[in-house]
């Protein structure tokens, strides 16, 4: 049970909690009537703001309206006022520019395009909205006038600033040290830097907006001399047009009934003759008059089109001919001035030729051998030129256009040089008739040359003609058939030489047929791939009996492997060589001493077998031929053989075995002592005649000469020594000096004198 206390002090303490709850839910009361006063104040204002925003709105909107309108025709007016300044420009672009465009490009290029561009806007735009505007046409002549002003320019530039390259120029260009390790590259600059930009401006205007409308098809046909075929698609194509066109005009042009009528052909439907009025048949005549100068004024614009490039290409053209002459010119002058310099032409001629020729210089080959270096420099500095000038093309002519202007550039200089090819070609066919085989040799260096540029040569001219790029494989068929021709009739000729009792050597020395024959193949050495090409492509092979390896051969002459080129010229030189000896072996008839005979053979096979020898040429001709030179060394000895028998005539006069048996002691009998008188004076008359006689023969050869001689002293001294110390004591003569005229010294003096028309 709760005490009394305790519950008077809970409910006092719940009735003070209770007081302050009803305090607070008045005070809560009161704010809520506040509150809701206080809202119904804030919607009386907010009403009232609401209407006052709605009364304020209804009388800004038709303000703003307005505004907005005026704010629209403002812009209207300033784009209006802006279109009225530019069109109003187009009108004053004439008057603007016509002192500059009258002055021209020169000095102002940048200024003077600019002016055109104006022109070229004010064009479109009269073309565009009025075309009958009398200053479209003042503007079109101002644009033309200027367009034939930067084609002046362009033309100018080019004629000024364009200047042959200097010979040393391209002969540092062209030139290959094979010492150098790395070679600089040469650059040309064939038109100043500023100059060139220039040029390239105005090559780029031209080319943009220099070109007029396209053709009807029918200038087109009779511009590039077309035939189109009747049944063709393109005919059919513009018979449609025509036929279209002519229904249009019929409506609208009296002119084209007339000319049905010219022509008697019938009216289409809708038009009638009667319906022709005077004045339309007046203005038809002028409307012909028109057309006929059509085709005249669009022939006349194309060549205006195609002028820049026209210019471009002749006047570089020009500088390239000039430059290559040039270069030609330099190297004649700085040739026949200095000597003869190295060329591919001139190569090392053999210096002991016994056969003695009066030397000139400059001599008629010194002077064929500068020509064809010329030559062939010329054909290295086409080739430089030309690849410098088709980049040079490339930043100035259109690409479309670029391949057409080089084919057009280049066809002079290229023309020259294959013109003069041909010249040396047909010199070469003058002198094989003449049998002058030494000048066919002029093609070799030139053909060798020719093939190994070749590459580069095609290079340069792809994309041109087939007509262009097929110039030089014509030529180099024409100097490989020829020099074919030339192989075999020197071979022929080597075999046929019917020189047989004139030019001969009388001292039995080596012939000019030898000499000329080795030094033709000597010279062949340093053409030997280019010679065995010349055969190869002339099918020889059947000709020398050389089968054809399948791997070695192919559809082309051209694809003839080395080694069987190879083959093949050296099947050639050995047949030379046989026919040499054929001749030799008949001319050495000639001669009515045997010994001469055996002399002249000796000396000829002897320089023969060195010449080989001394050259590949040795090599070459054991391709084929693996027993040549124990061959020749075989005929040598067979001469020497047969002249020392020349000796016998002599040496049989003291022979032992034609000699009697005398007893010592016993006298001679007058028979005896007349037969060793005999023998004594049979060689000494045979020795002196002997001496006289060949010592005028020659034997340009030391070694052989020496060699000859000593066998022949070691053979007469010991028989004259052994048949000297048999009857020199004997007394069969009161005179004795009379007989024995000669010690074997003397003897062996006189032996050592032949062949020595010095001494």
């Amino acid at each position: 049970m709760i005490p009394t206390e305790e519950a008077s002090g809970r409910r006092r303490e719940i009735e003070e909690k209770l007081k302050q709850e009803e305090e607070t839910l008045s005070f809560i009361r009161d704010s809520l009537e506040k509150s809701d006063q206080l809202t119904k104040n804030m919607v009386s204002i907010l009403s009232s703001f609401e209407s006052r925003l709605m009364r304020l709105e209804n009388s800004i909107i038709p303000v703003h309206k307005q505004t907005e309108n005026l704010q629209r025709l403002q812009e209207n007016v300033e784009k209006t006022l802006f279109c009225l300044d530019h069109v109003i420009s187009y009108y004053h672009v004439a008057k603007d520019t016509e002192k500059i465009i009258r002055e021209g490009p020169t000095g102002r290029l940048e200024e003077y395009l600019g002016c055109m561009a104006k022109i070229q806007k004010a064009v479109e735009y009269f073309q565009d909205n009025n075309p009958d505007s009398p200053e479209l046409n003042r503007v079109k002549l101002l644009f033309e006038k200027g367009k034939e002003s930067l084609e002046s320019e362009f033309r100018s530039l080019m004629t000024r600033n364009s200047k042959p390259v200097p010979p040393i120029l391209i002969l540092d260009l062209i030139s290959l040290d094979e010492e150098m390790e790395t070679q600089e590259d040469v650059t040309l600059e064939h038109l100043p830097e500023g100059v060139l930009q220039d040029i390239i401006r105005i090559s780029g205007w031209l080319v943009e907006y220099g070109r007029n409308q396209e053709w009807p098809w029918q200038v087109q046909v009779m511009c590039y001399g077309t035939h189109i075929r009747s049944n063709s698609p393109m005919r059919q194509a513009v018979q449609q047009q025509e036929q279209e066109q002519q229904q249009m005009m019929v409506s609208s042009s009296p002119v084209w009934s007339f000319n049905c009528l010219c022509e008697d052909k019938q009216l289409p439907a809708g038009a009638q003759r009667g319906n022709l009025k005077k004045e339309h048949r007046a203005s038809s005549c002028t409307s012909i008059a028109s057309r006929e100068s059509f085709v005249e004024r669009s022939l006349r614009e194309l060549g205006h089109n195609c002028n820049f490039m026209n210019v471009y290409y002749q006047i570089r053209s020009s500088q390239l001919d000039r430059s290559i002459k040039g270069l030609k010119e330099h190297f004649r002058k700085n040739s026949s001035s200095s000597g003869v310099p190295y060329s591919p032409a001139i190569q090392n001629k053999r210096k002991d030729t016994p056969t003695k020729k009066p030397i000139k210089r400059p001599g008629r080959d010194d002077m064929l051998d500068i020509e064809i270096d010329a030559y062939i420099h010329c054909v290295s500095a086409f080739i430089k030129l030309a690849q410098s000038e088709y980049q040079l093309l490339t930043e100035i002519i259109p690409e479309h256009h670029q391949k057409k202007t080089f084919d057009s550039l280049i066809q002079e200089s290229l023309d020259n040089l294959i013109i003069e090819g041909d010249n040396i070609v047909s010199a070469a066919r003058k002198a094989i008739i003449r049998h002058d085989y030494s000048a066919v040799l002029t093609i070799f260096p030139i053909l060798k040359h020719l093939k190994q540029t070749k590459p580069e040569f095609d290079q340069v001219l792809q994309g041109t003609a087939a007509s262009t790029k097929n110039k030089l494989p014509s030529l180099i068929t024409s100097m490989e058939t020829t020099g074919a021709k030339a192989l075999e009739d020197f071979a022929d000729n080597i075999k046929n030489n019917p020189d047989k009792e004139y030019n001969m050597p009388k001292d039995g020395t080596v012939h000019e047929l030898t000499s000329n024959a080795i030094l033709f193949l000597q010279q062949l050495l340093d053409f030997q791939e280019t010679a065995g090409a010349m055969l190869a492509s002339q099918v020889l092979g059947d000709t020398y009996n050389i089968p054809l390896d399948p791997r070695e051969t192919s559809s082309s002459a051209s694809s003839y492997s080395s080694e069987f080129s190879r083959r093949l010229l050296s099947t050639y030189i050995c047949k030379v060589l046989g026919n040499l000896q054929l001749n030799l072996l008949s001319k050495s008839k000639v001669y009515e001493d045997p010994a001469l005979s055996a002399i002249f053979l000796h000396n000829n096979y002897n320089y023969i077998l060195k010449s080989l020898e001394k050259s590949e040429l040795i090599q070459l001709v054991a391709v084929t031929q693996k027993t040549a030179e124990r061959s020749y060394r075989e005929h040598i000895e067979q001469q020497i053989l047969t002249y020392q028998r020349s000796w016998l005539k002599v040496s049989d006069y003291i022979l032992e075995k034609n000699l009697p048996v005398f007893q010592p002691g016993v006298k001679l009998k007058d028979k005896e002592r007349q037969m060793i008188k005999e023998r004594f004076k049979g060689f000494n008359d045979g020795l002196e005649e002997l001496c006289k006689i060949q010592k005028a023969w020659a034997i340009p050869d030391t070694e052989q000469r020496d060699k000859i001689r000593q066998a022949q002293k070691t053979i007469v001294q010991e028989t004259y020594a052994a048949f000297l110390n048999r009857y020199g004591n004997v007394p069969f003569t009161k005179n004795p000096e009379k007989y024995i005229k000669y010690r074997v010294e003397q003897v062996g003096e006189m032996i050592e004198k032949l062949f020595d028309t010095s001494a």
